[in-house]
């Protein structure tokens, strides 16, 4: 009997910015602070598709299905019209992975903590549940 070598599939995130350098520099980040290489599956959708500032739905399900690998994909977003954005993706039903979760988090604390979650085995359910809990960390 051969040993599995494959990882299980982890929760994929995705940071939705409106600013493709914030997006991706979170997403570095994240995975520098949580587990370098061996983490969990992570993409920025910054910006517009020429380069612009604002937020994009074409990047947004473009991240988010490559992120995907069926254990599920938790979506931090920035400001408003990000969290519309996804929020209309989610609506029409098809744009995103099935199994995809806007979660209500701080776009960096969350980002951090959703991805040391993902990296460590946690579901999605876990993984929102810790970059929502981000909210509760006090630094003064």
């Amino acid at each position: 009997m051969s040993e599995q070598q494959d990882t299980p599939p982890r929760v994929g995130i995705v940071l939705v910015s409106h600013s493709k350098e914030v997006a991706d520099s979170v997403a570095r980040l994240a995975v520098g602070l949580a587990a370098g290489r061996d983490s969990a599956p992570v993409e920025g959708a910054g910006g517009t598709p020429d380069g612009g500032l604002g937020t994009s739905a074409e990047l947004i399900s473009a991240a988010a299905h490559k992120v995907d690998s069926g254990a599920g994909v938790a979506i931090l977003v920035d400001l408003g019209s990000a969290v519309l954005t996804v929020k209309v993706l989610l609506a029409e039903g098809d744009e995103l992975p099935e199994n995809a979760q806007l979660v209500d988090a701080p776009l960096v604390e969350g980002a951090i903590a959703a991805v040391v979650a993902s990296a460590g085995g946690a579901d999605l359910e876990e993984v929102a549940a810790a970059a929502e809990e981000a909210y509760h960390f006090r630094k003064v």
